[in-house]
């Protein structure tokens, strides 16, 4: 299988957000959105695609943002969609199904 096509696969899948289970959460979690200040969120829905954080914020679909969960780097993502108080963001690259299940087991 050519990188290519792989690239592709995934971003389908990502911007689907249907590749993996998804898990309703409750959690503590800092999102930064692209040239802004971070700011804490509670994250309330997670797959390996993207999640769904508390945001009341007027970040617009397209724009990027990083969300800090815990000890885990800031994860890269685009968001899809923010109806005022939630955001749905896909991430730039599929979550590690070993972080979505340490995540998911530290709630």
């Amino acid at each position: 299988m050519t990188l290519a096509l792989v690239n592709d696969k995934y971003g389908q899948a990502a911007q689907e957000d249907r590749c993996g289970p998804r898990v309703t959460l409750n959690i503590p979690a800092i999102m930064r959105p692209s040239g802004a200040s971070p700011f804490p969120t509670v994250l309330i829905d997670l797959s390996i695609g993207g999640f769904a954080a508390q945001a009341v914020t007027g970040i617009r679909a397209g724009s990027l943002c990083w969300l800090t969960i815990g000890p885990f780097k800031g994860l890269q993502a685009e968001v899809v969609w923010n109806d005022g108080q939630v955001v749905g963001c896909a991430f730039a690259t599929l979550l590690n199904p070993a972080i979505f299940e340490t995540i998911v087991n530290r709630r």
